[in-house]
Formats: C-alpha cells, structure tokens, sequence
C-alpha cells in the first residue's frame, strides 16, 4: 500500500504559463526590455509541443523566446482567441501575495500585514502608508495572483499557471472566485471562461488605464454555478447540463385477456377490469372482452381452451332408485369470504340488459 510526505505540498505538474503581457526588445542597445499589455492571453512553456498545440488552437505564431531574468530560452505564443476556456481543480486554486523580487529571487513575500519571509510586518505599510500600492513597482511589493487551470483541449494532465501583476486584476480575481468557491464548497471541478479586459479609473485627478483577468464560470446558467458541485463530465462538456432529462421508458402494459383467462370465478375476471381501471388501462374494448370471458366462466367454459367439460363417464353417480341426484349440501355461512360487491362489480353500464356505454 502506497504511502505519502505528510508535509509535502502535492499538486499537479505545471505545463506552462497563461501570461497578459510580453516584452518587445528595446531600441537602446544598453536599454531594458519594453513591456506590452497583451489584449490577448500569452502562452508560454519550456515544451515546443505544447506551444505549437496552443498556437493551432487559438491561434499566434509559435516564437523562441527568453524570459527576463533568465538565460534559459522558451516557447511562446501571442494567442488571437478573445478567450480562453479552462477548467478550475478542486480546491482554492488562488495564491495571492504581495513580492518583490530581484536578481537573487525573492526578496519580499507579503499577504498585506505580515512578511512572510522575515516574519515581520508589512514593510511597504509601515513605510509608506495605506497608498503605497500607488507608487511606482521598484519601489514597493507588487500584488501577484496565480491560479492553476487545466486547458482541457490542450496534450497531456497538468496545469497552465496564470500570473498577473495587476492591482485591480487580484481583487476581480479573488471576488469572483470567492462566489463560486462559497456554493461549491472546492468540490469538484469547475469549468470558466476567462479573458483580459481593459478599464480605466480616475485617481487624483488623472485617468489610468489597466488590465483585468476576467474569470467566471462557463456555465448555461448562473443556478448551476451557485446549486454546489457538478461532475466531472459537466465539467468537460457544460452544455450538459441545459438538456432536458431522458425521460424512463413507459411501464410495460400488462395482459390484462391473459390475466383474465387464468381466472377460475367471474369475481377474480371482474378484479382484472378494476384493476387496469385504477391504472388507467380501461377502454370499452378491454371492458367487453372481459365480460365475454366471465360470461364463459360461468357457462363452465375454460377460457384459456374453450372446451366445455364433457361426459364424466363411468364414474358419475346416477340417479337412485327416487330418481334424485345425490348433491352435495353446504351451510350458506360456510361460502368463502368475497371482496366488497362495490369492488368486484362491472360498471353500471355493464349490467345485464342495459348495454356497454359507448
């Protein structure tokens, strides 16, 4: 039997990156590279497969390229698609922290009231106040979300980790998932769409454009977001869920004639009529057909056959010497019990001489 690292972190391999911006190299020979706000999703990845994958799906041109910082080369695509389509894991997916990184790593890790590196408090409140998120990102922790998503119609298991920088991005991200995740409980998968929207806010006067990562759930309606966890094959294919169920297949109707052939009494025949009655099986045909196999019954008929009994022969009594049959006497009380009369009976209409309503 298996066994697991109790205070080991599991979760999923990482197959690429879901970025909102590249950079372009900068005209200065000595200069920086110039970042881009995308208006569409970037992939990214050390595997070519996957990017080339990505490219023929969403469109983009498969590139070489070599992340900031790094000197190992990778693969990317500039996707034309205006969004994408992913599936949230089970769980919160979110991270969310405040870092400020340099050419060592990370310098600084923050969820806005304790450095968690250091253990101290926040460095960038205590030194500049409740707007240090204003000032410029070498100067203070920038708010970085990362949610790990599965592209389902992209090769092989594994997540495309979506990272953003963006302010206003992290609180659209946090709200909208926050609801989802309040009526799902984290169970389950859930299918999203997700796409980078571009707004615009007056501060102190002056107007600032920014991006935000949409995220919200792909689903037919907003109940089926907010009714708890779907399957996983609802997941994959959410119009499912808008279908209207397959209805069961309809009892299978009863052979109320065969039923009624196996009879011995006109009681039990007319117990047959009542009971495909009450199921909603009774019509003038099925009615007359049952009158005519009680009527056989006591005519001594055997319905299943049609034979009528015949000749006993040598073993019937005959008659004594008076001329009588001997018979067989009863006492009236000693009659089987019967079900009540207004059970047994035919319809009104039925009686004898007044004819079946048609």
């Amino acid at each position: 039997m298996g066994s697991r690292i109790k205070t080991m972190k599991r979760q999923a391999a990482e197959l690429g990156r879901i970025r909102t911006g590249y950079s372009r190299p900068n005209p200065k020979p000595d200069g920086k590279p110039i970042p881009v706000k995308s208006k569409t999703f970037v992939l990214t990845s050390h595997s070519r497969d996957y990017v080339a994958a990505a490219a023929e799906l969403y469109g983009g041109r498969v590139e070489q390229w070599t992340p900031q910082r790094s000197s190992i080369a990778q693969w990317r695509v500039i996707t034309e698609a205006p969004e994408l389509r992913a599936i949230l894991p089970a769980g919160d997916p979110l991270s969310q922290n405040y870092e400020k990184w340099n050419g060592g790593g990370c310098e600084r890790r923050c969820d806005g009231i304790t450095e968690k590196i250091s253990g101290k408090p926040c460095v960038c409140l205590a030194r500049f106040g409740e707007g240090w998120h204003e000032l410029k990102a070498d100067q203070v922790c920038r708010p970085t979300s990362r949610i790990g998503v599965f592209l389902p119609d992209l090769p092989d298991l594994g997540v495309w980790r979506l990272e953003t920088k963006s302010y206003y991005a992290a609180d659209a991200l946090a709200g909208g998932l926050d609801t989802v995740l309040q009526a799902t409980g984290g169970e389950g998968l859930l299918p999203v769409r997700m796409w980078i929207e571009q707004r615009t806010a007056v501060r102190e006067g002056k107007t600032k454009q920014f991006q935000v990562v949409m995220l919200v759930p792909a689903l037919p309606k907003l109940r089926h977001a907010l009714s708890g966890p779907i399957s996983t094959a609802a997941a994959l294919d959410p119009s499912s869920l808008d279908r209207p169920a397959i209805e069961a297949a309809p009892a299978e109707r009863p052979d109320y004639l065969a039923d009624a052939r196996a009879c011995q009494t006109e009681a039990d025949v007319q117990q047959v009529w009542h009971r495909a009655r009450h199921a909603g099986h009774g019509s003038d045909e099925l009615l007359a057909d049952l009158q005519a196999i009680a009527a056989d019954i006591a005519k001594g008929i055997d319905p299943s056959t049609g034979e009528v009994p015949g000749d006993q022969g040598d073993d019937e009594q005959g008659p004594d010497e008076d001329g009588a049959y001997p018979v067989e006497a009863y006492d009236a009380h000693d009659e089987p019990p019967v079900a009540d009369a207004s059970a047994v009976a035919w319809p009104q209409a039925a009686q004898p001489g007044q004819g079946v309503r048609k």
